[in-house]
């Protein structure tokens, strides 16, 4: 599938005789219980995540590869919360916790104390900066800035920019947004005129969107998170305005629109994000790291990119109501793990 050879990951990847070599050293997992800590499940992003480890670490459970993957989501974004839900893990005696977090700092105690009472802790998406976790991200402020560069691109005269932000406080909305600040200092004919936050939510992102439009200028192009893209159309919609440049963030409701707009008028964007999928190499490596690899801390992931020629197929492969989606295999975790090192 064109989208996996995107992220230079398959399901189908073949294991180099070294990495077979080690994995037959490594130790038995079937008694281990990993958990996964999740901070918001708002959005179609989040909800394809938590499909993915439902039926990644579903069926490692299901094979004996480990004796459970329970998922845990606290019911507000809130790092307090989220301490005291790692803090049960740790009562609860699981093994591993496999972590997207509410703030890269403000749960590093939990983090510790969670490393302190031997248990394994990977973050994914939203990391950790406490040095005993495992990291899996992209390059979130690589990804903003591409933005801009693909504005530039298609814009060379610049213009006013409206950026919608995700959720307030998140690495990824900090790393998102920095990128893209950079990528406004880089190609300084564009100009952002407004900021909201959309929570990575349409409908949270419309409203924002809806609100600030009569005080801002014509708009030439708008830089996004992912899971806004489409509301911010519908603002624009609404309110009468011509239609301007939107960034996407590879969800089905705005692959849809994309391809609808096309059609109609030849519209033409750029899609990107990080994978819901990223959660299934979060818990392969947290396993990977029970069973006694040597996995490096920070693992790095390309993001998911989707471009006028690769639409179609996308929008086929993507769920409706979802995102589009890379799954990680043992064998792709095993592969990242080697490459990082």
């Amino acid at each position: 599938m064109a989208i996996s050879k995107m992220l230079l990951v398959t399901a189908g990847l073949v294991m180099a005789g070294g990495l077979a070599q080690a994995e037959s050293k490594l130790a038995d997992t079937s008694d281990k219980r990993i958990a996964l800590s999740n901070n918001y499940a708002g959005n179609s992003w989040r909800q394809a995540m938590l499909q993915t480890w439902e039926d990644v670490a579903g069926q490692a459970v299901a094979d004996g590869v480990v004796a459970a993957a329970d998922a845990y989501t606290t019911s507000e974004n809130q790092a307090t919360e989220q301490a005291a839900q790692i803090q049960n893990m740790i009562l609860q005696g699981y093994d591993a916790i496999v972590l997207n977090a509410a703030s890269p700092t403000a749960l590093n105690g939990a983090v510790k104390e969670a490393c302190d009472a031997g248990l394994t802790v990977v973050s994914f998406d939203g990391i950790v900066t406490e040095p005993c976790a495992w990291r899996i991200a992209v390059d979130f402020a690589a990804m903003g800035k591409e933005e801009v560069d693909y504005l530039a691109s298609r814009l060379p005269e610049g213009g006013n920019l409206l950026e919608i932000r995700g959720l307030a406080g998140v690495f990824v909305d900090d790393e998102i947004s920095k990128g893209i600040h950079a990528g406004v200092d880089e190609h300084d004919q564009f100009t952002i005129v407004g900021s909201v936050h959309g929570d990575w939510a349409q409908d949270v992102a419309q409203k924002a969107v809806a609100g600030i439009l009569p005080s801002l200028p014509e708009i030439v192009g708008v830089v996004t998170q992912g899971g806004d893209g489409y509301g911010a159309a519908q603002a624009f919609k609404a309110a009468g305005r011509d239609t301007p440049l939107i960034v996407l963030g590879n969800r089905q409701d705005e692959l849809q629109w994309w391809a609808e707009q096309r059609d109609a008028n030849g519209y033409e964007t750029l899609s990107l994000s990080i994978a819901p999928g990223v959660a299934s190499l979060a818990f392969w490596v947290a396993q990977q790291v029970l069973a006694g690899a040597q996995v490096p801390k920070d693992l790095t992931v390309p993001f998911l990119k989707i471009t006028q020629d690769t639409l179609d197929e996308a929008l086929a492969s993507t769920p409706e109501g979802s995102v589009a989606n890379v799954t990680y295999a043992l064998e792709d975790a095993q592969q990242v793990i080697a490459d990082a090192k």
